[in-house]
Parts: structure tokens; C-alpha cells; sequence
């Protein structure tokens, strides 16, 4: 069956205290928002659906992807009017629309997958993922019947003494098959709020007998939503976390895991060693057996086998070949490449200069629009 994946990011986000458009802060160093199209891209989705409010131009502009379409909400009325405007964009899909939120970035996509399986085995109509909170203050409780059938999302502050006892919350995912989506149009505005509410739709398909449950499933991190500066240090510290797990899992060696900052895109090699206060970026990838010493910062950067990048150099837009030699305070500007078994020593600087094997520029040098060949010194 096919699936399609919309993407809420109309919020204002006032309470991040910025100008920057709340879903394209960054966790990790990846725009919240590109963090969840990561995520819903691993569905292997026909669609991929952003709506975006009054920073809809930039946006746009911000997010790269092949199957992204973008939807308006000219008017902030709430996330049923949100999914609501994304329609139009589906045109005439049949399948399971995944609602996601563009402010959650640290969904797991295992997650998501087993959300999506258990939905389809059930063949239900309508579902919701749900949690455990340890604090639910601020969430939406699962109401569920006598017989344990999920009926209703209550708002926090809705909720009455009894409700607000209640541990099992929303994530804000969805899984909506496209002959439900007409629930959509039931959605009544909420007196206190004025806005159409997504979690509506779980009460109107359960009372029209369709198929509906909140399965609760995941850990309670991966439903962080961000809306502040402190809650977006807080979920880029877990990814940062995870991120180094992932990495020790696969056998690379951290001097020290809480010192290191590693974007989740970077691909690092088994037997490869990060000392303290090191900064590897964007898609950065090194090999097997290399050696990062302390204070160094790599960005967008192909790093080989063997290699060793020593104390408090930075590395642009570069590569840097089988074991060869950078540093101490050595600076490679983009476009610069290392060749195999190369040095380039204390306090020089490249930019955009090929070194040819086993070439040596000691120290204290500048080489610009430059090639070496092998051999030299």
C-alpha cells in the first residue's frame, strides 16, 4: 500500500525568542524541520508534504528533497486545519497519510516504521501514536473505554481532576487512511482556543464505528516537541547522545563520548579514535583506523584510512587521503585534497592545492590554486 507523509510546521514559534522560523533552528547542526523529512523519507513516501505558515518562503527555500511538495496555511487555525490544507497537495492519493510534526526532530524511524505496520495490520481507520510521560502537565491524555479502546484525546487543559491522572499521552502522530480524511470537515472549532484541533479526529472515527487505536509504543524523548531555546538545547544534547552511541556501537573510540559533537549525517570508520572537544560536521565521513586529537573541526570533509588529523586544525570542504598527516594547527580551506601519506604540518594553510603522495609542507606555509606533486618537500 502506499503511504504519504504530511508534515505540520505552521507554528509561529514566539516562544523561541527568535527571528529564525521555529522548525529551521537546528539540532546537531540539521534544521529541525529536514531532521523529520530524513525520518518520513525512510517510509519511502509518494508524497512528502511541508505546511508552513507566514515563513513559508523561507521554508522552502531551507528544505532539500526530491518528493517535497509544500502546502499553506495562510491562517493559524489550528492542526486540523492544517492537514486540512495539505489535501489539496495529496490530489486524488489512496493509501495512509503519516501526519508528523516539524518541531519533534528526534523521531525514530524504527519507530515510525512500526507505527505504520501495526496500523496496517489492524487494518484500522484511524491512528495515533501514544507514551508514557513522566510529566503528561503539558499533553493531551489517551481516554480509553472500559474494554481499553483508545475514543478520544483530551487536552491538558480540558482535562478534568480524573483525566489529568492520566500518564498515556499524544505524540501528534498520526496515521490516517484517505477514507478518512473527510473527518477532517466534522473538526469543530474549539470555543476557548478558535482553532480546529487534530485531536478530534480520533473521537469522530470511533463514534462512526471505523477502526481506531493509539498504540503505545517509543520512547518518551522521541516525542520532545521544541518550543523554547532550553527544550532545543535539550533534544539537540539526546541527538548529540545518540548520535556518539551509535558510533561506539559500530566500534569507533571516544576519548571522551561528552566532549565530541558529531552531526548525525558523518559516517566514521570501526577503530577510529575522537579525543576530547572535537567538532565533525555536516556530511563528513572518515575511515577505518584514523586518529582525531583534540580540538580539531571537520566539516563537509572525506577523511580516508590510517589518517592522523592532529591537535587544533580544521578541515573545510576537503579530503584528506590514506595515511597522511594534518596538523597541529594546520587550517585546509575548501577544495583542498591530501594525497596519500602526505603531511601538511604546524600552522599551514591550503586552499584549494593538491598534494601529491607522500608530500611534505612542514610548517609555517600558505598554498593557494596550487598542485604538488609526489614526492615533494
Amino acid at each position: 500500500m502506499k503511504v504519504s507523509c504530511v508534515i505540520l510546521a505552521a507554528g509561529s514559534g514566539t516562544r523561541m525568542k527568535s527571528s529564525v522560523p521555529k522548525v529551521l533552528h537546528r539540532v546537531c547542526g540539521i534544521p529541525m524541520i529536514q531532521s523529520v523529512v530524513m525520518t518520513a523519507s525512510g517510509l519511502r513516501p509518494e508524497h512528502i508534504i511541508i505546511v508552513a505558515g507566514r515563513h513559508f518562503d523561507r521554508i522552502k527555500e531551507a528544505v532539500s528533497g526530491s518528493n517535497i511538495s509544500f502546502a499553506l496555511q495562510s491562517e493559524p487555525k489550528g492542526t486540523g486545519h492544517a492537514l486540512s490544507c495539505a489535501r489539496k497537495a495529496l490530489g486524488d492519493f489512496q493509501g495512509t497519510v503519516i501526519v508528523l510534526n516539524g518541531d519533534t526532530p528526534l523521531i525514530n524511524p524504527r519507530t515510525i516504521s512500526k507505527f505504520l505496520s501495526l496500523h496496517r495490520k489492524r487494518k484500522n481507520a484511524v491512528s495515533v501514536i501514544s507514551f508514557i510521560a513522566a510529566d503528561p502537565a503539558e499533553y493531551g491524555r489517551i481516554i480509553r473505554n472500559s474494554s481499553g479502546t483508545a475514543v478520544s484525546i483530551t487536552e491538558n487543559k480540558d482535562a478534568d481532576h480524573e483525566q489529568k491522572k492520566i500518564c498515556e499521552v499524544n505524540s501528534g502522530i498520526y496515521a490516517i487512511e484517505h477514507t478518512a480524511l473527510h473527518l477532517l470537515d466534522e473538526i469543530r472549532m474549539n470555543a476557548g482556543k478558535k482553532e480546529y484541533y487534530l485531536t478530534d479526529i480520533i473521537s469522530l472515527s470511533a463514534r462512526r464505528g471505523y477502526r481506531t487505536e493509539a498504540f503505545c509504543i517509543g520512547q518518551e524523548d522521541e516525542f520532545m516537541g521544541v518550543n523554547t531555546q532550553q527544550e532545543l538545547f535539550r533534544a539537540s544534547e539526546v541527538m548529540r547522545k545518540n548520535t556518539v552511541d551509535a558510533l561506539a556501537d559500530k566500534g569507533v573510540i571516544f576519548m571522551d563520548p561528552g566532549s565530541v559533537f558529531i552531526h548525525p549525517c558523518c559516517r566514521i570508520g570501526q577503530d577510529t579514535t575522537i579525543y576530547p572537544n572535537v567538532h565533525i560536521e555536516g556530511r563528513t565521513t572518515i575511515g577505518k583506523g584514523s586518529v582525531v586529537y583534540p580540538n580539531v573541526r571537520i566539516i563537509d570533509s572525506r577523511i580516508g584510512n590510517g589518517v592522523a588529523i592532529k591537535d587544533s586544525s580544521v578541515i573545510e570542504c576537503s579530503q584528506v587521503r590514506d595515511k597522511a598527516s594534518v596538523g597541529p594547527f594546520a587550517h585546509l580551506r575548501p577544495g583542498s585534497d591530501i594525497g596519500p601519506g602526505a603531511k601538511v604540518g604546524n600552522f599551514v594553510e591550503m586552499k584549494k592545492a593538491v598534494i601529491g603522495r607522500g608530500s611534505k609542507a612542514s610548517h609555517l606555509s600558505y598554498i593557494g590554486d596550487a598542485k604538488v606533486g609526489k614526492g615533494v618537500n
